[in-house]
């Protein structure tokens, strides 16, 4: 069956539906249901979303929009398409970058806004299966559980661990979940998403609502979530390249699967009309 909507855990899809003007008002929705009560999203503005990331290959793993409120408050939405070494100390660094862009040059009090670090998971980081939470609240406490501050906040969303069904749906917030954990596989609205927003969401996500360039620029970008969704650690060299190619090949098996043309799936993976066909 070909697929109607676009993967979200891609590049251009997650981007699509939460890194651009016209889709700010899904990304304020969809935060405010992580974000305390004092600290609901007025405004948006959006900084440079790979300023982080220091190479091509790093930002095929992780992807950032920084965000800031109208009271002043920042946090960072990062979205991880990929299991990656070191994930707890990448987060921690990562969180750091609107901390310092508070600096100010001259007399300087050092006082900081909030910030929260919002991470999107497509993989499981709690290896420990007793240990799994779908979602993860952290934040700075003492030897007593005693909050020591509070202008500092992690929240890790394990989507793997999301298994609620349609039926089992009940706040918003798991609304949002099962939207984008699902997305790709809908083919129609189901009611209990029957809502402005997520609407709003699933006409962005349409794949026959994409221009021609921004189609090829989805396909293209579904060879790169495959390539890292195959490459099981950040290391270089042969590994990486066996890893790499077993990914092209399961996005030209999907699209053949999804009845995308031959000659579109020929320029999107590099592979010869033979190697596909025999896929």
């Amino acid at each position: 069956m070909t697929a109607k909507y676009f993967n979200p855990y891609t590049d251009f899809g997650f981007k699509k539906l939460f890194g651009e003007e016209g889709s700010k008002d899904l990304l304020q929705d969809f935060l405010n249901q992580l974000l305390p009560l004092h600290h609901q999203i007025a405004e948006l503005t959006f900084k440079n979303p790979e300023k982080i990331a220091s190479t091509a290959k790093e930002r095929k793993a992780i992807y950032d929009i920084y965000c800031k409120t109208a009271q002043g408050e920042q946090f960072i939405v990062e979205m991880q398409k990929a299991k990656v070494n070191f994930f707890k100390d990448r987060a921690l660094f990562y969180s750091t970058f609107p901390i310092k862009d508070q600096a100010k040059k001259g007399a300087w009090n050092f006082e900081l806004k909030p910030v929260y670090f919002i991470a999107i998971l497509n993989f499981h980081y709690d290896e420990e299966e007793e240990r799994q939470k779908f979602l993860r609240a952290v934040c700075l406490k003492d030897q007593d559980g005693d909050i020591f501050y509070d202008k500092f906040h992690f929240k890790f969303l394990q989507m793997p661990l999301f298994t609620k069904q349609e039926s089992e749906l009940e706040t918003h917030f798991d609304k949002w979940v099962y939207f984008l954990k699902n997305l790709e596989n809908f083919d129609h609205i189901p009611d209990i998403l029957n809502e402005p927003i997520f609407k709003k969401g699933f006409e962005i996500a349409e794949l026959s609502h994409l221009t021609p360039r921004q189609y090829d620029a989805y396909l293209k970008s579904l060879v790169e979530y495959s390539e890292v969704q195959n490459v099981s650690d950040t290391s270089f060299g042969d590994g990486e390249k066996i890893g790499i190619e077993k990914g092209i090949k399961t996005v030209a098996k999907a699209l053949k699967a999804q009845g995308i043309a031959m000659d579109i799936i020929m320029a999107t993976t590099g592979l010869s009309q033979q190697g596909i066909e025999e896929l």
